[in-house]
């Protein structure tokens, strides 16, 4: 293990590659996961010990970004072991900015602290602390920007890592308005090592829905994900990537699709005339598909037995909009039930052919795609399970669209 010092900014940099096994043997996995996040030791803390020799000077505020084509991630490390001499010598300025994040939930109109995701007592940095996760529409970056300038952000650091498509499209907005230089990490490594991270400091992070098409008897499960490899991961964002991970980082991209949760709130607007991802979700939870959709049933006035077809299934999306007597007594929500159904077994269908193909039983969906949307959750798992007769498993995971943006978290790590 060695460290080096940077005589410019007079900021420490670990290498993090670099433990015997005898270092390994003494450290807490707090910190390893930190700076080696595929080690694994069942010592016990000994925090005081390292936290000085593992310490990173990197400045604060501490934020990882997430900035997709439809909703921006923001994951903020607030330090709770500062000591009396840092909290005289700390300006006024980040202490305001802390207030400001940790005592509200909402910022605005649309920007939104996930409180029931907080976790605490996270080691990053050697640094003890809080993780907040929060989120805005990306249509609203200029007032972020402009929030952040007012908060006096572009006083108290110099960069700022994040992934996305948004980290190119709003670069040169963030150095122009707050002087923040937008420190650009791969989208699909980050997630892979945010969700890593995560799960190694979140016992209960992974679940599943057992019973998922009975109503009474649909429960939430925990799900022991101790020793997943290898699994698929479903990322569904604005559109879908599909991820087989062999090991510890590592990973390939095997699909995807362009059929996504972007689609999803697009069509929704479009034939619903709803604004918000969250006005979607609430007509479809009060829709029924079946009066938009085609059914096995409609074709064949029952199952397809032949080949196992049930005769709810559905065999045409959106099949009896060509009735126009169909058209004049359908609801808007029906129609964003139609909708979200359509782009659900679109995901599961190819999801299901990937897994099969890779030969792999356990997969992962995230993204925010699955935000408040139980609907989707339960119809993926129910479809993994029917169509592989039982040999397919959907797991779900809770901070379901914030690994980016804790992985870009780590990433400023790495890079101070």
């Amino acid at each position: 293990m060695s460290t080096e010092k940077n005589g410019s900014s007079n900021s420490t940099t670990i290498s993090r590659r670099n433990f015997s096994t005898s270092e390994k043997s003494e450290i807490p996995r707090e910190i390893l996961l930190d700076f080696d996040p595929h080690f694994s030791t069942s010592k016990g803390l000994r925090l005081k010990s390292y936290k000085k020799m593992l310490m990173i000077d990197a400045a604060m505020p501490w934020f990882g970004m997430d900035i997709g084509g439809t909703l921006t991630k923001l994951v903020y490390f607030e330090p709770t072991d500062i000591t009396p001499d840092e909290a005289d010598m700390e300006v006024e300025t980040l202490k305001n900015i802390r207030r400001y994040l940790t005592k509200n939930s909402a910022y605005g109109n649309t920007g939104r602290r996930d409180s029931h995701l907080q976790m605490n007592d996270v080691y990053i940095g050697g640094r003890k602390g809080i993780l907040h996760f929060i989120r805005f529409p990306t249509s609203k970056m200029a007032t972020f920007l402009d929030l952040a300038k007012s908060k006096g952000m572009a006083t108290l650091a110099s960069t700022v890592c994040a992934t996305g498509g948004g980290a190119y499209k709003f670069e040169n907005q963030f150095l122009q308005e707050v002087n923040l230089k937008l420190h650009k990490f791969d989208e699909l490594d980050s997630t892979i090592s945010g969700m890593e991270f995560i799960d190694a400091h979140n016992h209960c992070e992974c679940f599943y829905w057992a019973n998922p098409k009975d109503d009474s008897r649909c429960e939430k499960v925990p799900f022991d994900f101790s020793d997943p490899y290898p699994f698929m991961v479903v990322n569904v964002g604005s559109g879908v990537s599909m991820l087989v991970v062999t090991g510890p980082g590592k990973y390939r991209r095997v699909t995807g699709t362009s059929l996504g949760g972007g689609t999803f709130l697009g069509l929704c607007c479009l034939l619903t005339g709803c604004s918000s991802f969250e006005e979607a979700i609430q007509l479809a939870a009060n829709g029924d598909n079946t009066c938009v959709d085609k059914l096995v049933k409609d074709i064949y006035g029952g199952d397809y037995e032949k080949f196992g077809l049930h005769g709810d299934l559905v065999a045409s999306s959106f099949g009896q909009m060509n009735s126009k007597d169909r058209r004049a007594s359908v609801t808007k929500e029906d129609l964003a039930r139609a909708t979200l159904v359509t782009i659900t077994n679109n995901i599961g269908s190819i999801a299901r052919m990937c897994a099969v193909n890779e030969e792999i039983s356990r997969v992962v969906f995230i993204g925010n795609f699955l935000r408040v949307n139980t609907i989707s959750m339960k119809l993926l798992s129910y479809a993994m399970d029917y169509w592989s007769s039982g040999s397919l498993k959907a797991l779900f995971l809770e901070h379901e669209g914030y690994f980016g943006a804790v992985g870009c978290l780590l990433e400023l790590m790495r890079n101070a």
